[in-house]
């Protein structure tokens, strides 16, 4: 097999991942290219980008700016046979979503089949949403299969509809949560396309740390991160503000996001704002001296109005990994990873003086931190080994398993 793995956009620093996965499919001899939908924005990129050495192909981001392509694309694709009934497909889809995103799905499924021509036999999606829909449409165009990785937000604010026709048309569907999964089987027509494959973690990067027991002054607490709805910054700032004056902390969070410029503006009131540290986006071995540095990990996941959430996010199992105690919520698939009271805190989504108490009893509390961060570094380790997560993915790639596995569960 010979596939193209389309992504929304490539490098990113905040889709590790999607960059692990490639690389590991790339290890185990898939021959393949990447399609990117966007061009980078991140200023930085991670080492493991560079371990990647397949070509990249970039898609027009925006179709009047390279509108010769896209033409030279239509003028070669509309005499095919299979164009007429993709192109009534992708009408039918724009009469239920009249919007300027739906015409750039289909001009670049144009170019993405027209460049493709027979370079490929598989299409493979990173998100269910516009990465799956330029798919779909370019996969029809080739008459060849397709197949999705679905995560969070592309599956829980694209259309039911949507989500339907694609689990009809894919040949297989892999995701990362339980919930997710129990959610898409129950609009699949044939439940058995769905897999699921935790990310994991490769944990010869995350290697194994024994921390130091400290009775420190100060209690520097961590959170990793988008600065956007579905975190729950907002909530994070609100449960910080709260705890008593006399306690002695630093919060640092790390990453870009929408928010990011309110968040500020809000700590910036506070009586001791040198307490609060932004440190914008950084490089996998910089967050990983930080998760080191640290003493507790926080993460305030929500539900966004548009439905959007997370997933199980990686940055709470590379937290773990390094024997970090984690605060977070019951959201999506996080109760998958963290035990209430036995590998972590869990408040409910929303609770702010919930949230607020939970870090107040690990702050003062060194033992509590030893012991959640212990029990979570080692179930980590024994139930989110990358290497392990991901042979169901080889096997539906057609590459052979290394563990001893035979069959897709």
């Amino acid at each position: 097999m010979r596939a193209a793995i389309i992504l929304k956009g490539y490098p990113r620093l905040s889709e590790t991942f999607i960059a692990q996965e490639i690389l590991e499919l790339q290890k185990r001899g898939l021959s393949m290219e990447i399609v990117s939908l966007r061009y980078p924005t991140d200023n930085k990129k991670h080492p493991i980008h560079d371990e990647i050495v397949v070509p990249v192909r970039y898609l027009p981001e925006y179709l009047y700016k390279e509108i010769g392509r896209v033409w030279k694309s239509w003028r070669r694709i509309r005499r095919w046979t299979s164009y007429r009934d993709v192109l009534s497909v992708w009408l039918r889809d724009l009469r239920r979503d009249l919007t300027s995103n739906r015409i750039r799905r289909f001009g670049q499924a144009l170019v993405l089949a027209s460049e493709l021509k027979n370079d490929v036999d598989h299409l493979h999606a990173h998100f269910l949403h516009t990465p799956a829909s330029v798919t779909r449409y370019a996969a029809n165009l080739l008459g060849i299969s397709w197949s999705c990785s679905a995560h969070a937000v592309d599956i829980w604010t694209t259309p039911k509809w949507e989500v339907r026709e694609k689990l009809e048309n894919c040949k297989w569907l892999v995701t990362c949560t339980r919930g997710n999964e129990r959610y898409l089987k129950g609009l699949a027509e044939n439940p058995l396309k769905i897999h699921l494959v935790y990310h994991g973690l490769d944990l010869e990067k995350f290697k194994m740390v024994n921390r130091k027991i400290e009775r420190s002054s100060c209690v520097r607490l961590l959170s990793v991160g988008r600065a956007v709805e579905k975190k729950g910054y907002k909530d994070l700032l609100a449960a910080l503000a709260l705890l008593p004056d006399n306690l002695n902390w630093t919060f640092t969070h790390i990453g870009g996001g929408a928010e990011l410029k309110q968040l500020k503006r809000m700590t910036n009131s506070w009586d001791v704002p040198e307490q609060i540290k932004w440190i914008g986006p950084c490089s996998q071995e910089e967050v990983i001296k930080a998760y080191r540095d640290a003493d507790i990990f926080v993460l305030a996941s929500k539900i966004a109005k548009n439905g959007d959430r997370d997933g199980l996010p990686n940055v709470l199992i590379e937290a773990q990994s390094q024997g970090l105690p984690c605060v977070s919520t019951r959201v999506s698939g996080i109760p998958e990873l963290i035990e209430d009271e036995v590998s972590g805190l869990l408040a409910d989504s929303g609770d702010i003086e919930g949230l607020s108490a939970r870090l107040h009893r690990l702050i003062v509390s060194t033992e509590l931190r030893v012991s959640l961060g212990t029990t979570g570094q080692n179930l980590v380790r024994a139930n989110f080994n990358f290497h392990d997560c991901i042979e169901n993915l080889t096997l539906l790639f057609g590459l052979p398993a290394t563990n001893g596995i035979d069959n897709v569960t």
